[in-house]
């Protein structure tokens, strides 16, 4: 008797470096596709190489839409999503491979644990950070926002929880976070613009300290020393900015 096959998917653009470590952690999926939106680097060559699928789409249409058409690239009975620069533990492989044998129509999330200027965030509510990412493929797909997307859940449907823990190094110096941090602001913003949404600069404001005070004090932030600290006032910034572009965009608008 056949066992149910297994398909891991990782969104990617100029991840060279993280590619095949990624690749490696997940050994034991029967396919592995790399979607790509348009790199400069040698990503192709390096997941090829790690024996991964390598496609690309570069006309950009946002995280949501670019994972749908990424599923249409898997062949296999479930999808893992991945991000290039996360690794499967261990016990979490065990975990996913056990899962898929046992049940063929659950949805599973996973405790991700991120890495993040010299350890591992215990606290700023940053751990467990539950993710959705092991699903049947035929049974639902993400939806169409351009970021912070998310896997639809069929009405009705349980998540159930995974042992073991995703573990996510997310960024590589403090130009990667600002450099990540504006792309997000940017999509954040465009999508409310979309909507007809507007901002203030207060409401940046109010929302900033407000991040700051939750992971910082409320999710007991500063037991992980000056990087809960710093994690803290960089996530309060980047809420400020998010606010401030929107609010940016409507002065101009009114300006012209």
């Amino acid at each position: 008797m056949s066992h149910p096959s297994l398909a891991v998917v990782i969104i990617a653009k100029n991840e060279a470096d993280n590619l095949a470590e990624c690749i490696a952690s997940v050994d034991f999926a029967d396919q592995v596709v790399v979607f790509d939106s348009g790199s400069s680097d040698n990503s192709q060559q390096i997941a090829e190489q790690a024996g991964a699928e390598f496609h690309q789409n570069t006309e950009w249409p946002g995280f949501g839409r670019q994972r749908q058409l990424a599923q249409q690239k898997v062949r296999c009975d479930w999808c893992l999503w991945l991000d290039a620069d996360e690794r499967v533990s261990p016990q979490l492989a065990q975990s996913v491979k056990q899962a898929i044998a046992a049940d063929q129509s659950a949805i599973y999330e996973i405790a991700r644990k991120s890495w993040v200027f010299g350890r591992f965030l215990e606290h700023c509510g940053w751990y467990p950070d539950w993710v959705i990412r092991l699903h049947p493929t035929g049974l639902t797909q993400y939806d169409d926002a351009l970021v912070h997307e998310k896997l639809q859940i069929p009405q009705g449907q349980q998540v159930q929880k995974l042992k073991g823990d995703l573990l996510h190094y997310t960024y590589e110096s403090m130009e990667h976070y600002l450099v990540k941090s504006a792309g997000y602001a940017r999509a954040w913003a465009d999508q409310r613009q979309a909507r007809g949404k507007k901002s203030s600069l207060s409401q940046g404001v109010l929302h900033a300290v407000g991040c700051f005070c939750k992971m910082y004090l409320l999710k007991r932030g500063f037991l992980d020393g000056k990087q809960g600290f710093l994690i803290s006032v960089l996530s309060a910034h980047s809420t400020f900015v998010k606010y401030a572009d929107l609010w940016v965009r409507d002065n101009d608008s009114r300006s012209q």
